[in-house]
Parts: structure tokens; C-alpha cells; sequence
């Protein structure tokens, strides 16, 4: 079993192109471009230049998928000159002198501790970080800091903060011919593909060789081709005063890779994040709690089944079919349509979605596995869910339809509206108040106006005709059928005992589903919300099925034990038992946000605790419509194995 986990696992790992590779000979221009900002402790991008750096005359933005745009990048041009093969020391960008605003920027940035992100070649920069306790264990992280804050000769002392000003480009290159060269310079018509660009920041405070020159260029004391820069001589740049100025340069060091290929150049990406042991039993603990389930059914309810049909098909009298008890008793009730406010219609909206969103995610996971959806195609997954999710939308239509018409339903076209625009209108709803705030404060991660329109229009151009076109399907299929007749005149629950009450059970209930994925759950969150990469999609699909069968199972068997005890009450609960997993799986966000995040300021939390909340909901339905399906299968089952008079 454990070998098979790992080799569902290890089939996400092998990363399929997101891009055509690009092949690149002795002396190209490799352009560099500037991508957002970003800081865990506000979980707010900014576009790079919303800081004054060093920038082109002309700031040429490159066109993004609707992934991108969402989730924050802005991808623009930059001043940097990188050729192909060509090392070069020193080169200066630009000099800047900042005023008290822009130091004011500077400072805060640096103070909410963001990162730069650069991208070259399809690659985002990554630094090389080191165990403090295992120095020889190595791992990558995207972006480098902007810079940062300490206090000079002592903790009485003031707060400085200082930029990282100079950087090395240390870029990695592969020959995919396989020809020998000893190095680019040397093989002109040879052709080359990058498969690595890591960045290592410096500050220092630049120095003019000769100070009566007015030019930087060619012209540094601090950073020559045989003095390089320095942490231990040089002088740290600070950036908090006035009239500071700032000179920016780099270095770019080609280096000739032998063994990584462009076709596994993500994996020092991924190594920091592919913790295969704990997916693995974060895997066993879910198979634990179906195996749990499983047995629960098959020695318990299976067999009391079996005997409970048996018996109930015996002949009896009339003085011992008085004495009977037991779920056979509300066979002329079970199938009574629930009413009240939260009656057929809503549940039927309710199951339509959730079989939406439970389309849509094993779609998109079978698309992940397949590596259409590698990192290496940014935005390639929040773009994949979006047009998913519209694109199911014949889903929600068609479950909601049938379900309502289970329920003798007559206002089809009220059934129809509710199902295309409660709930991804109510999703477009929140994303738009999140955006205003967003909005309010700069951030790259406000969604463009015509982005906007853009969602707007795939909702009410593609998904609500979609689910119009499920639903009339639905409503053209045959109804679907019980096996036994409801009586005019409902039959009086007797007293429960307090355990079968609704609250107690439907939390208990939601209890195994969440403990099927919060060992997982704590990946998804940091990829989220850390910016870290995910791509273990084989074991997230894993998960999926294991969650998927859980629902079933304690749904099946919460309510066998409801009809047990003679309340015929089980459609909304038998959706709420397994739906209550939602509820677990917010407060485990809670708890996230408290213990690993440092998110500061209102703006931030709207946004956290927002799409937090929209995935806790989409949660709900998903499993809370597989519980549903699952019960209603399983009392079409039993009701239809007795006879009744």
C-alpha cells in the first residue's frame, strides 16, 4: 500500500512543461523582468515599480492569463542587460537619491518584511537559504528580501534599515544536444537552454573611485573586477534619510549545468516543498479513517442490516407487526419531502452546487496529475478553477433539477435562477467587497476593471446558460422514484435521545471527513498563504477520494442510526453531517492565522478570513451533496429490500 501512495505521489512530482522551451546561443540578450512584491505579513502584493527603483524610460508590461491577474503578478520590463555567456562585475544600474516619501515607502516595505520577484526565462529568482543546524542541507526560496531593519552597536541604539542595492545573478544553462563544449564563449553555434537563476542580494554603500567624476559607471571603489562586493568590508546602504543616495548594480555569473535538464529545472523549487514522508502519512491517517468507516459498515450496519430485512420480511401477526420497532416503522414516511423556509428548493440549490464543485475539483486535479497544471505555467491553476468551475456549471443545473423534481417541485424556472446565481453570485459578491478593499489600499492583487467584466461575463455569458442547459436536461429525465409510498398524514417522531439531536450529531459527524485532510490541509494553507509551491497534486487526489468516501460512509451510517431510532428527518441532515467538516476546517484557519501567519492591518484580514470563508463554504457544499447522494442511495436500498403492506 505504501508504495503505491508513493508512486501516486511521485507521479505529480515529474514536471511536464508549462512553456515551450526556449533555446538561446553565445551572445543573446536575456531579458529580465520584475514581477510584484509581496510580504506573508500583510498577504498584500505590489507591483514592483510602486517603489522607486530603477526602471526604463518605457515600462513595457507583458500580457498575463486571467491566473496571473488574480492572483497579483505584474509582470514589467526592467534596465537590466544580461547577454547569454557573457560574466560581467559591477555594472551600474542607476543612482538614486531618495526623499523623505520615498524613504518613508523604503522603510515601511522593509519593515512588513517583502520580497522582490524577478523572473527570467519563465523562472522566478530563487535564493539559496542554509540550515543553521545542518549547513550541508540547501534549499530554495522564491524572491530575496528587499532589504532589512537592526539596531547598530547595541539594542539601546536606533533603528536602521537598509536595502539590498547589489545583487548577483548566478545563472545556470544546460546543453540539451549534449555536444562537449567547455563553456558558452566557446561554442558560438551551439544552442543552450537556462535551467537555473538564483539571486544572492548585497548591501553596501557605494564609493566613487575618483569622486570629481559624475558618472557611476566604470567609476566604483566598493565593487571592481578584482575587489568584489562585500558583506564583511563594506559598508551597509541604509535607506531611511532623506537625501540618501542609493547606487544599484549587479553581477552575472554563468555556470555550465551538466545534470539538471530543462525538463526538471523546477525541482529545486519543489524539494523544499515535497515533504513525501508526511504526505505519505497524512495519506495513512485518511486510508486509517476509511478502513475505521469501512469496517464500522461492513460488521455493524451491514450486518444488522441483513438481519433487519430478514425479519421485517418474516411473516408476522398482527399482534407482533404492533410490537415491531425500528426503521421499518417510518417507511411510509421517509421519503417526505422536507419543509419549512430551507425546504426542496434550497436543498436541491444546495446538492446542485456542491456536484459543481465536486466536478470541478476532480477535473482539476486530474488535469494536475496530468502536469498540464505545473508552476511552471504561471497561473495556469487559478485560471484552470475559474474556467472549471464555470464550465460544470451543467452540473449544478442538472442535480438541482432532478432533485427538485424528486420533490414534486412546480417552480422550475425559481429552481433554475436560485441554482446559476446564488451561489456563484454570492462568491462574486464577496470577491468584489474584498476587492474594494484592496483597492482602497494599491494592491496588485485588486482585480483590474476589466478583469472584472471578465468574470462577470464568463458568470452570466457561460455558466448560467450552462446550468440552464443542465437543468433542462433534468427536468426532462425521469423522476427519479422511491420504492415506497409517503402517507397523507405524517407519522410523530418520538423523543430522541440527546445524541441523535441535530446539533450534537451533525458536529460529530463532520468530525472524520476533516481528520481525512488536515494533515494536508497544512500544505494547501502554507502554499496559499506562504507563497510556497505545490505540486503534489497526485496525493491531494488521494485525499479527495478518501474524503469523498468518509462523507459516505458517516452520512450512511448517521443516518441508518436517525431511522433507527424512528425520526424521518434525514434529508437536510444527512447534508449537514459530512458538511459540518466545513465548519472544522474554518476553525483550523482561526487557529492558522493566530499561529502561523503575522498578518497585519484590516485590509489583510478581510482578505484572509474572505477567501477563507468562500472555501469553507464551497467545502460544505462539496461534501456536504456527496453525504446527501450517498444517503438517498442507501435508503432507496434498504426501503426497497422489505416488504410493506
Amino acid at each position: 500500500m505504501l508504495r503505491i501512495v508513493a508512486l501516486v505521489g511521485g507521479a505529480s512530482a515529474v514536471i511536464l512543461p508549462g512553456s515551450t522551451p526556449k533555446d538561446y546561443a553565445n551572445g543573446d540578450a536575456i531579458p529580465l523582468l520584475v514581477n510584484k512584491i509581496w510580504s506573508a505579513k500583510t498577504q498584500l502584493p505590489y507591483s514592483y515599480y510602486s517603489l522607486p527603483f530603477c526602471r526604463p524610460e518605457k515600462v513595457e508590461t507583458e500580457r498575463e492569463n486571467i491566473g496571473q491577474v488574480l492572483v497579483g503578478d505584474r509582470i514589467q520590463s526592467s534596465d537590466y542587460k544580461l547577454v547569454f555567456g557573457q560574466d560581467s562585475q559591477c555594472n551600474v544600474l542607476c543612482a538614486k537619491t531618495y526623499q523623505e516619501g520615498e524613504v518613508k515607502a523604503f522603510t515601511e516595505r522593509i519593515e512588513q518584511e517583502y520580497t522582490v520577484n524577478w523572473i527570467m526565462d519563465g523562472l522566478p529568482a530563487a535564493v539559496r537559504m542554509f540550515d543553521e543546524e545542518v549547513p550541508e542541507n540547501v534549499h530554495y526560496e522564491r524572491g530575496f528580501p528587499l532589504g532589512f531593519s537592526a539596531r547598530p552597536g547595541g539594542a539601546d541604539k536606533d533603528l536602521r534599515y537598509y536595502l539590498f542595492n547589489h545583487v548577483q545573478f548566478v545563472i545556470s544553462y544546460h546543453q540539451e544536444d549534449g555536444k562537449a563544449t567547455a563553456d558558452a564563449a566557446a561554442a558560438s553555434d551551439s544552442r543552450f537552454r537556462i535551467v537555473g537563476f538564483e539571486v544572492e542580494p548585497f548591501t553596501v554603500k557605494h564609493a566613487k573611485a575618483d569622486p570629481g567624476k559624475a558618472d557611476w559607471a566604470g567609476n566604483l571603489k566598493t565593487c571592481t573586477a578584482t575587489r568584489p562586493v562585500s558583506r564583511e568590508e563594506d559598508e551597509p546602504q541604509t535607506v531611511d534619510t532623506p537625501g540618501t543616495e542609493v547606487v544599484f548594480t549587479y553581477d552575472v555569473v554563468w555556470r555550465r549545468s551538466e545534470d539538471v535538464s530543462w525538463a526538471r529545472r523546477w525541482d529545486m523549487y519543489l524539494q523544499s516543498s515535497n515533504d513525501d514522508d508526511i504526505h505519505v502519512f497524512s495519506i495513512m491517517n485518511s486510508l486509517m479513517i476509511v478502513l475505521f468507516m469501512t469496517g464500522m459498515i461492513a460488521m455493524i450496519l451491514v450486518r444488522n442490516l441483513y438481519r433487519d430485512i430478514a425479519r421485517y420480511n418474516e411473516e408476522t401477526s398482527p399482534e407482533e407487526a404492533a410490537e415491531e420497532s425500528g426503521w421499518k416503522l417510518v417507511h411510509a414516511d421517509v421519503f417526505r419531502p422536507p419543509v419549512g423556509f430551507f425546504g426542496p428548493m434550497f436543498l436541491s440549490v444546495f446538492v446542485g452546487s456542491g456536484m459543481q464543485v465536486l466536478a470541478m475539483s476532480t477535473a482539476l486535479l486530474i488535469f494536475a496529475v496530468a502536469g498540464f497544471l505545473s508552476p511552471a505555467n504561471q497561473g495556469s491553476l487559478v485560471a484552470a478553477f475559474v474556467l472549471l468551475f464555470v464550465f460544470m456549471g451543467s452540473f449544478a443545473g442538472y442535480f438541482s433539477a432532478r432533485l427538485y423534481k424528486m420533490f414534486k417541485g412546480k417552480a422550475w424556472k425559481r429552481n433554475t435562477f436560485l441554482t446559476a446565481f446564488s451561489f456563484s453570485g454570492g462568491l462574486l459578491t464577496v470577491v468584489a467587497v474584498i476587492n474594494t478593499a484592496l483597492a482602497s489600499s494599491k494592491s496588485s492583487l485588486a482585480i483590474p476593471f476589466s478583469s472584472l467584466l471578465l468574470l462577470v461575463g464568463l458568470w452570466l455569458g457561460v455558466c448560467a446558460p450552462l446550468v440552464a442547459v443542465g437543468a433542462y436536461f433534468g427536468f426532462k429525465s425521469e423522476e427519479i422514484k422511491h420504492p415506497v409510498r409517503v402517507n397523507n398524514i405524517p407519522r410523530q417522531v418520538p423523543a430522541q435521545p440527546w445524541y441523535l439531536h441535530p446539533i450534537p450529531s451533525i458536529l460529530v459527524g463532520g468530525i472524520l471527513p476533516f481528520g481525512a485532510i488536515f494533515i494536508e490541509l497544512y500544505f494547501i494553507m502554507s502554499a496559499i498563504w506562504l507563497s510556497q509551491v505545490y505540486a503534489v497534486f497526485g496525493f491531494l487526489f488521494v485525499v479527495l477520494i478518501i474524503t469523498a468516501i468518509t462523507c459516505a460512509e458517516i452520512a450512511i451510517v448517521m443516518t441508518y442510526f436517525q431511522l433507527c431510532s424512528e425520526d424521518y428527518n434525514w434529508w437536510w441532515r444527512s447534508f449537514l453531517t459530512p458538511g459540518s467538516s466545513a465548519l472544522y476546517l474554518f476553525i483550523y484557519a482561526c487557529v492558522y492565522f493566530h499561529t502561523k501567519l503575522e498578518i497585519t492591518g484590516t485590509v489583510s484580514v478581510i482578505l484572509y478570513f474572505g477567501y477563507m470563508g468562500m472555501i469553507a463554504w464551497c467545502f460544505f457544499l462539496l461534501t456536504g451533496s456527496i453525504g446527501f447522494v450517498s444517503s438517498l442511495t442507501f435508503a432507496n436500498k434498504i426501503y426497497g429490500a422489505i416488504k410493506v403492506d
